[in-house]
């Protein structure tokens, strides 16, 4: 990224998501670097690794684009909606090789970061931007830009049979974005006559609660007085949760997830309640 966007992005984006969202374009590009083939599959998925890529440079080139404050219709925000606009956004575009797709990964999360950095800081903070996911202002948007490539990210790791790069300091980038979609992306079917009252740590991290009534869902910072039901769990475990890569009950086995409470039950129920972005 051009040092002069760098240093200006600092005082611009939340401290540290600028250089994470660089960064971890640069480490996906480099997972890709030097891929003869990328028709091989993608662990639990039906996208092949040229796909994932594929579909990471597009989405990226979405999130500059909404940066820059321009409008792009991309599905209604509902799984199937989104998943339906994934689909023919790839067969328009053919490009399935691993160097330009890496190219275009990085240019366009460098476009978002100077769209960024070319807004007025306290005018941008404030502006609602439309995204596939609802309105959210320019900082959750970036935190979104940096949780999307983080889950195709660790997809694409998987594949390769290489380390992920996700980690503590990048998950705890991502809540802005998680905390504001989760009553958009809370299930109705599966909160159905469930009353109750979660505090979510993450361990060495921030706290929330969330709180569910008569199928629908409320988020606040920190926790929630008369919790139900606290769960205390490791943030790379919280993330690749949250984004459906991960179970609970394995989490709960390899003791990242301690839960206690009222109804500590409930714990495993809590991921069940979302469908993943």
């Amino acid at each position: 990224m051009d040092p002069t966007v760098q240093e200006h992005i600092s005082g611009v984006l939340p401290e540290g998501l600028g250089p994470a969202i660089g960064e971890t374009a640069a480490d996906i590009a480099a997972l890709l670097h030097g891929l003869p083939d990328t028709a091989f599959p993608v662990p639990d998925s039906e996208w092949s690794v040229g796909e994932a890529a594929a579909h990471l440079a597009l989405a990226n080139e979405l999130m500059a684009d909404l940066a820059r404050g321009q409008e792009r219709q991309y599905g209604d925000g509902t799984p199937q909606a989104l998943a339906a606009a994934n689909a023919q956004a790839l067969d328009a575009f053919g490009e399935r090789r691993a160097e330009p797709l890496a190219a275009m990964i990085v240019e366009q999360a460098d476009a978002f970061l100077a769209a960024a950095a070319q807004a007025p800081a306290d005018e941008a903070a404030a502006r609602a931007l439309v995204t596939p996911l609802g309105s959210m202002n320019r900082d959750v948007l970036a935190s979104y830009l940096l949780t999307h490539m983080l889950g195709h990210g660790y997809d694409l790791a998987r594949a390769l049979r290489r380390p992920h790069m996700i980690d503590r300091d990048r998950v705890l980038l991502c809540m802005p974005f998680l905390l504001s979609v989760m009553p958009r992306v809370a299930d109705p079917a599966a909160m159905a006559g469930l009353t109750a009252r979660y505090t979510i740590r993450l361990r060495g991290g921030p706290a929330f609660g969330v709180f569910v009534a008569d199928g629908a869902v409320g988020v606040t910072q920190g926790s929630l007085d008369r919790s139900d039901c606290t769960i205390l769990i490791e943030p790379v475990t919280f993330l690749l949760t949250a984004l459906g890569r991960r179970g609970p009950w394995r989490s709960i086995a390899q003791g990242r997830v301690l839960t206690w409470g009222r109804k500590p039950w409930l714990a495993p129920r809590f991921p069940t309640l979302f469908v993943a972005p």
